[in-house]
């Protein structure tokens, strides 16, 4: 059974750092893209950030692009989430995800329907 873990959430100020991680049992990911979705309060879960099944290439939303950074350890079955310059618009619970199929890439990684687990979620709050 596959489980997702997600941890490194908090509160911090517009302007901090914050890194995310998520962890995963229950298979090995390194033949599976991975993603960071957020949702905010009353809004739509929303794409982050994706990372292909090798690792090689990521895809950012725009509102993200140049701030935050994915990766993954294949090693360590874990992904993370390197968020910088925070912003008050960043606050919500974000939540990380494994592909569907396996050796995906591509603008495909943006859409929630690519994913097939999905991990319980870690707060982000930025304060102004």
């Amino acid at each position: 059974q596959v489980q997702l873990v997600e941890s490194g959430g908090g509160l911090v100020q517009a302007g901090g750092s914050l890194r995310v991680s998520c962890a995963a049992s229950g298979r090995s990911f390194s033949s599976y893209a991975m993603g960071w979705f957020r949702q905010a309060a009353a809004k739509e879960r929303e794409f982050v950030a994706a990372v292909d099944w090798s690792g090689g290439s990521t895809f950012y939303a725009d509102s993200v692009k140049g701030r935050f950074t994915i990766s993954k350890d294949n090693a360590k079955n874990t992904l993370y989430l390197q968020m910088n310059s925070l912003k008050p618009e960043d606050t919500a619970v974000y939540y990380c995800a494994i592909d569907r199929r396996a050796f995906s890439t591509g603008s495909i990684l943006a859409f929630r329907s690519d994913y097939a687990y999905w991990g319980q979620g870690t707060q982000v709050t930025v304060s102004s």
